[in-house]
Order: structure tokens, then C-alpha cells, then sequence
């Protein structure tokens, strides 16, 4: 196994664009070590805990498991947590003079609860007010993507995609909804198959003019 990292390491600046409280909660060292170290780490810690559960890794069908959930963790599940994957948002200028709201809707939101580590399933929808710029849709996508494909909570999630559009829009007129399932409430617990959760980011003219607020709703199908 890869020598453990260095704890007293100089913080990576993950998400130091946001608020503080937006941040994912990362140790100092979190980049310390490379992907394929991280896969090496993962893949022997997470044999143990087939190994306990007594499971046979002799067996053709879980010999390789250990390894293909170290690379689903680290190249698929969560790549969010590395800020190389920060999706750059080119800003185009506003030559169609085009300032009415702008949605992107049904973005699909695959993320992992942060308490229970099992998927949470859903879709975004996002919207802004134009100004000088205007922005390519896929980055819209992307942004929420590279949020999600993180441990989480919903809350926080909403809230770290709105701040980053703002951000990179150059305006506080964002819009964020998520509406997902959580399959440590349906799978676990309660076990509750019908309930869903939506949570709800409103910014700038968004925030204070109800009507805005409410046209985007409309057009979201809410």
C-alpha cells in the first residue's frame, strides 16, 4: 500500500472560490497522493471489508471488485473532490442582445450521500439572467457534474452550483433546483420508495421577484 500522506501538507484549494461553509470538508493532505496511489489504497482497504463480510475473493466473479470500486471511486463516483476536473466556463458575448431567462432543465444528478456512501439519483435544473455574456449549455451540465460526483449533502450541493454560476456568469440572477432520490432513505432505514427531495437555490432577481421565480417553476414543470 502507498505511504500515507502527509496530514500538516498545505491545503488544496478545492473550493476556495467559495464561502467557507460551501466547502467540502477536505483534510489538508488530500492531494498528496496521485490517483493511481489512491486506486492501490482503496482496492487493498476495500478486500478487507469483503474479507470480513466473508466473502470468497478467490472467486472469479469478486477477485476483481476490490480494484474496479477503487477506480469507480476515483475516476467516476468521485472526481469531483479534484479540482483539475473543474470544468472551465468560456463566456461568450451577448451579440443577440438577449437578456430573458435562460433555463437548462433535467440536467442528470448523480451524487453519493456523504452519511451512508450509497447514490443519490436526480435532476437539476438551472436558469440565469443574461448579461454581458452568455454561456455554452454543456457548461451548465458540467458544472453540476463536477459538484455532484462527490460525497454530499443536497443542501450543500444546491448551493456550491449556484455559486459557481454566479461566479462564472458574472451575475447573481441564478436559479438552482434539485430534486433527487436518496437511496439511503429507500434502501435503508424507513425504507421509503415514494418520497423525494427538493431543495431550492434562488439568487438576484430570482430571489426578490416572485414572478420571475415563478415563471421559472412553470417552465420546469413545477
Amino acid at each position: 500500500m502507498a505511504d500515507q500522506p502527509d496530514p500538516t501538507a498545505a491545503p488544496h484549494a478545492t473550493d476556495a472560490h467559495l464561502t467557507p461553509a460551501l466547502h467540502t470538508p477536505l483534510r489538508a493532505d488530500a492531494f498528496a497522493l496521485s490517483d493511481d496511489e489512491k486506486i492501490e489504497g482503496i482496492a487493498e482497504h476495500f478486500r478487507h471489508i469483503m474479507d470480513l463480510l466473508g466473502l470468497d475473493l478467490n472467486d472469479d466473479s469478486l477477485r476483481g471488485t476490490p480494484r474496479r470500486v477503487a477506480k469507480m471511486f476515483v475516476h467516476e463516483w468521485f472526481r469531483g473532490l479534484n479540482p483539475e476536473h473543474r470544468p472551465e466556463v468560456r463566456l461568450f458575448d451577448n451579440r443577440y442582445d438577449y437578456h430573458q431567462m435562460l433555463v437548462e432543465r433535467d440536467i442528470t444528478l448523480f451524487s453519493c450521500c456523504e452519511h451512508h456512501f450509497v447514490p443519490i439519483i436526480g435532476k437539476a435544473h438551472v436558469a440565469y439572467l443574461p448579461a454581458g455574456n452568455v454561456v455554452g449549455l454543456s457548461k451548465l451540465n458540467r458544472v453540476v457534474q463536477y459538484y455532484a460526483r462527490r460525497p454530499q449533502v443536497q443542501e450543500r450541493l444546491t448551493r456550491q452550483i449556484a455559486e459557481e454560476l454566479k461566479q462564472a456568469l458574472h451575475t447573481d440572477d441564478v436559479a438552482v433546483l434539485i430534486e433527487a432520490d436518496h437511496l439511503c432513505v429507500m434502501s435503508r432505514g424507513v425504507n421509503d420508495t415514494s418520497s423525494s427531495t427538493i431543495t431550492a437555490e434562488y439568487s438576484g432577481a430570482f430571489g426578490h421577484d416572485e414572478k420571475l421565480r415563478s415563471e421559472f417553476l412553470r417552465l420546469i414543470g413545477k
